[in-house]
């Protein structure tokens, strides 16, 4: 699994070693105590899990032992023993600066002074009963300002105001802030600046960092402190700047021990974790410290490493950034991947995308073959009260989904509505997940499972029956060839496809129009197909393009799929293939009929489900792959075309 922390993408691997031997149980709990609790002040943080019959409730979930080492002369290493360091520790706590040595250290040379101040650089100090309680020394000053009073050294910590208590979360700063970042935009993309705009970009930039220095809105802080009272602890500043990773890492891996819970729950367990999280992940989760981040970051800023160097900041937004028209331009003329590629997009929306599709495709081949004398208009209304939101937010609380959704804990998703909303497009995510990893059969089998609490209702769902045509002959209907100039014809266009049917009938249904009445051959017209191959289409587009375009958002795979399921293309493949020649109309004459172009997509459309019916979904993705997909690159191909003729219009452009 992987986390992010101090702008760095880590990744989380677990390493089984042996057994440690010098350590007890108390000694680790002691340290813990002192560290977490009495210098960091981590009371928040709270590792003992729930009650249970089996469990005792008083010993914690997780145990650290430091591993602080002593070198061997061989040049080996040796890890202390919790005896070791909990002595270590004692022999440590002692005054920083003793009262009765103050005289003494008033006289020191400057020289040895400083030996000492550098020493205690770095150092955490603590004082019970002080809010907080430990600080870093990032300085050490013995100026005397009354000769008359001998005073203990002073402390200089540099700490770091919360931003929103600083010019950043300053109302006024914010609005300025703004109106100053959209005139510097209009300026960089206007051909001619006038002198005045620049004049009043200057005076608005002025004005930002006038309030950036003010005294009370500054971000960086110098505490004074004296030093009475103040004791070593034997722990620098480098052990607290790691300590404060734990929780971080405790927090994930309890969380995955609740998805435990979530797998016998949905009835399947996933390889892979991470796609388990990424399909319970909100747009709006960031990941914190696990319990009061307040409190952590304040004990990171006082007694974490003053200057650490943190990774780059764009890694929290580089591939979540969605806005504007620059991005989405850029981002909709990358081509495709070759190969399947994963996503960097850390929350659930390409997930929840490709699972509408999969939700949506199970539905209607269930409805289509459940119903075989219902018209398209009713298998689209019983389809809509099935996919519909609050419907799946129903399925979603059967799942207990709103208890392991990761989301941040703002006024986005207090309202019941919002938060129901949330929870439809987490389980879509989570049947998107079930698809990727497992198979269709198990999301199918999840999703009858979910919808039918009745046994006997389920099996009807899942077990539904073939289609009329399949049942009237089971094996093949290829037979009726020799008696029938319809099926006759369309063996030219089987030909041309490179496809034999075992139906054929099913194939001559998918060509007869609605204007064609009732009759045995096909046992009707091609309504109830087009409704079914719709959704096919759908799910096989969605998944092409979940997988090959990884660095485009849920809105940006839904403008690709737009671009390929439409009916301009379908009509253009289809009159490719000449569909129109094999069209079965009630016209007598025989002679070539010029259908509309929804009249040849709904042809095609019709012609994926027969397909689908009579092969199955991998023939769907052969045909698509060579009649759908190599069109996305020329679209592709254009918009780069366009984006680049933009920008040398730009570039000729007069400043």
């Amino acid at each position: 699994c992987k986390v992010i922390r101090f702008n760095i993408d880590y990744t989380i691997h677990f390493i089984e070693e042996m057994m440690p031997e010098n350590f007890c149980v108390r000694g680790l709990e002691l340290f813990s105590s002192y560290l977490f609790k009495d210098i960091l002040e981590l009371y928040d943080w709270n590792l003992i899990g729930p009650s249970s019959e089996n469990s005792d409730t008083s010993c914690p979930r997780f145990h650290f032992m430091p591993r602080f080492v002593r070198f061997l002369p061989d040049g080996g290493k040796e890890v202390l023993s919790m005896h070791q360091i909990l002595l270590y520790l004692l022999r440590c706590s002692k005054p920083l600066v003793p009262e009765e040595e103050i005289a003494n250290m008033l006289q020191w040379e400057e020289l040895e002074w400083q030996k000492y101040a550098e020493e205690c650089k770095g150092m955490i100090v603590t004082s019970s009963g002080m809010k907080p309680s430990s600080v870093r020394i990032d300085q050490l000053d013995r100026e005397q300002f009354n000769p008359d009073v001998i005073t203990f050294p002073i402390i200089v910590h540099f700490g770091i105001r919360p931003a929103q208590l600083s010019y950043a979360g300053d109302p006024q700063y914010q609005k300025l802030w703004k109106s100053y970042v959209k005139l510097r935009h209009l300026l960089a993309n206007s051909p001619k600046v006038k002198q005045a705009d620049k004049q009043k970009l200057v005076q608005r930039e002025e004005a930002l960092q006038k309030i950036r220095q003010k005294n009370t809105m500054r971000r960086e802080v110098t505490v004074e402190l004296s030093s009475q009272g103040f004791w070593k602890t034997g722990i620098r500043s480098d052990v607290c700047q790691h300590a404060m990773m734990l929780p971080v890492l405790t927090h994930h891996i309890r969380y995955h021990q609740c998805l435990m819970h979530l797998d016998r729950l949905i009835g399947y367990i996933f390889k892979d974790r991470c796609l388990l999280q990424l399909a319970m992940t909100h747009p709006s989760h960031h990941l914190n410290f696990g319990m009061n981040p307040d409190h952590a970051r304040n004990s990171l800023s006082n007694c974490g490493i003053r200057q650490p160097k943190y990774g780059d900041r764009k890694v929290h937004h580089m591939h979540m950034r969605k806005k504007g028209i620059n991005t989405l331009i850029n981002i909709m003329s990358r081509l495709g991947q070759d190969d399947p590629t994963p996503s960097r997009i850390n929350h659930n929306e390409r997930l929840e995308f490709l699972g509408d599709a999969v939700v949506e495709f199970l539905t209607s081949v269930h409805l289509y073959y459940l119903f075989p004398s219902l018209e398209e208009g009713g298998l689209a209304t019983y389809r809509t009260a099935i996919v519909q939101n609050q419907h799946l937010a129903m399925l979603a609380k059967k799942l207990e989904l709103d208890r392991f959704m990761l989301y941040a804990h703002g006024p986005d998703l207090c309202r019941e509505s919002d938060l129901r909303h949330a929870m439809a497009n987490c389980f879509e995510a989570l049947i998107g997940a079930v698809y990727l990893e497992g198979s269709l059969e198990e999301a199918k089998q999840l999703f009858g499972r979910l919808l039918f609490n009745d046994k006997d209702l389920r099996e009807v769902w899942l077990n539904y029956p073939l289609h009329p045509l399949q049942l009237q002959e089971s094996n093949t209907d290829r037979q009726l060839i020799e008696t029938s100039p319809v099926l006759q014809k369309l063996t030219e266009f089987e030909d041309a496809i490179g496809v034999i049917f075992t139906h054929v009938r099913l194939l001559a249904r998918a060509f007869t129009l609605r204007t064609v009445g009732f009759n045995h051959l096909t046992l009707g017209h091609n309504q109830r197909m087009e409704f079914l191959g719709d959704s096919i289409m759908q799910l096989v587009a969605t998944e092409y393009l979940f997988i090959h375009f990884p660095d485009h958002h849920e809105g940006h795979l839904t403008l690709l799929r737009s671009s390929l399921v439409n009916n301009r293309t379908q009509a253009k493949v289809a009159e490719e293939l000449g569909m129109q020649e094999f069209a079965i109309t009630n016209d007598k004459t025989k002679r070539p009929v010029a259908l509309r172009t929804k009249t040849l997509a709904d042809l095609l459309e019709s012609f994926i489900a027969s397909l689908y019916i009579d092969k199955d979904l991998e023939y769907v993705h052969t045909f698509m792959n060579v009649c759908f997909f190599p069109r996305l690159k020329v679209s592709l191909r254009a918009i780069v075309m366009c984006y680049t003729a933009e920008k040398l219009t730009l570039l000729r452009s007069p400043s």
